[in-house]
């Protein structure tokens, strides 16, 4: 059984492994990561960021600065940083992120080299776009827009080796 705490806004889940702990806040939301109970610790830090453009010796350069301070329709780019603290390899870990009520993921935005990526509309079930389904407001089903998923999943083909970390990313809109 997995245990979710929330202190002084601040959310911690405990994974079936009490190994495994792991504290990712980003805006509100906890990314959790999922690991078979005999694997290493695989703990997940994220980093919600923002392009700005500076001129450098008269040339336009983006830089990333921290998404401390957002408006409506800022684009934020997550960073998710995926460590397998453990001395053996993590098998395939699956990495699970929400997205934040408050963002509207932005299509074709995730990525992670060796990863599959799956997508959510109600937290429970993944699969890709194309299979996704909403409630119509007649009843029927439609297909689900990027602005209906819940959540990201990215399933590692590979093993995470020990004291190693891989990085996946996407990007949302602030509604």
């Amino acid at each position: 059984m997995n245990i979710l705490i929330t202190m002084l806004g601040t959310k911690i889940l405990i994974l079936q492994s009490w190994r495994t702990l792991l504290l990712s806040v980003c805006l509100g939301v906890t990314a959790y990561a999922e690991a078979p109970l005999n694997e290493g610790a695989i703990s997940v830090k994220t980093l919600a960021e923002v392009e700005t453009r500076v001129t450098v010796a008269g040339s336009e350069v983006v830089k990333l600065a921290p998404a401390d301070r957002l408006v409506p329709a800022d684009q934020v780019i997550y960073t998710l940083e995926v460590r397998n603290t453990d001395s053996s390899a993590a098998t395939t870990p699956t990495v699970t992120y929400p997205i934040p009520e408050h963002m509207v993921y932005i299509a074709n935005s995730a990525i992670g080299p060796g990863a599959d990526i799956a997508y959510s509309v109600d937290g429970h079930s993944f699969d890709k776009p194309e299979n996704l389904k909403v409630p119509a407001g007649d009843g029927r089903l439609r297909p689900a827009t990027a602005a209906d998923y819940t959540h990201i999943r990215w399933q590692f083909r590979h093993s995470l080796k020990a004291n190693s970390t891989a990085f996946v990313r996407f990007r949302a809109l602030v509604k």
